[in-house]
């Protein structure tokens, strides 16, 4: 699987992906992530990559030409299943969504700066937005990489124990049971009997009911 990541400070985007999962899944050859600099494709004396939005009002808003030359020249060379806008009045990234891109094979995304991109490359090469959160970030780089991240990590052979991913928190539309780990008493807390007990079927009974009753009292949203 491979994302192309445009951004205006790539910078950003060089922690999150030389470490952890991330980096041993691209070691392994499982994943690619490549980050292209958006003032590379802007064709103008000062690389200049935003202006004044018409109609007036504040902030700067980034232009169609360094997106537009750097989604071409990407496209040039192979075909892309999305291109994603990392943006607050997108869909709201959940589980869902990473498992339906984990299966995808390049994907393109747009890191926004400023006040935002003109609407028109929105219109024209986009095919799918995303958000993070009903909240704003200075820009599009951290999102991305959490889409990434959500995204990669549900690709076989990228996790050491691959039922750990089919576990996790909203995969099976709950949220994940409490987890212990040793030592089975510390300081007079204790890890649940059934735990202990070696029984599988006791086991995910218990794991089962208390994903339910964790939902319930966190997320009962999650249940209708």
């Amino acid at each position: 699987m491979r994302f192309d990541i445009i951004s205006v400070l790539p910078e950003l985007l060089e922690s999150p992906f030389a470490h952890s999962i991330l980096q041993r899944a691209q070691k392994k050859g499982i994943a690619e992530i490549q980050v292209h600099h958006l003032r590379d494709y802007a064709h103008n004396k000062h690389k200049n990559v935003d202006d004044y939005p018409y109609g007036g009002g504040g902030g700067m808003v980034m232009s169609i030409e360094p997106f537009a030359n750097c989604i071409e020249a990407l496209r040039s060379k192979r075909t892309y299943d999305e291109i994603i806008f990392m943006t607050p009045d997108g869909e709201v990234l959940n589980q869902t969504i990473a498992n339906e891109l984990s299966i995808k094979q390049n994907i393109i995304v747009l890191c926004g700066h400023y006040k935002g991109i003109d609407q028109r490359i929105r219109d024209v090469f986009v095919t799918r937005e995303i958000s993070i959160g009903d909240y704003v970030l200075s820009g599009g780089e951290l999102p991305a990489a959490v889409l990434v991240d959500s995204v990669i990590r549900l690709i076989p052979g990228v996790l050491s124990d691959e039922t750990s991913a089919l576990s996790d928190s909203f995969q099976g539309e709950l949220l994940d049971a409490p987890i212990y780990t040793r030592p089975a008493d510390w300081n007079g807390h204790q890890v649940p009997d059934v735990l202990l007990s070696g029984n599988e079927a006791l086991i995910n009974n218990w794991r089962h009911d208390m994903a339910l009753e964790r939902t319930k009292k966190r997320r009962p949203d999650l249940l209708k």
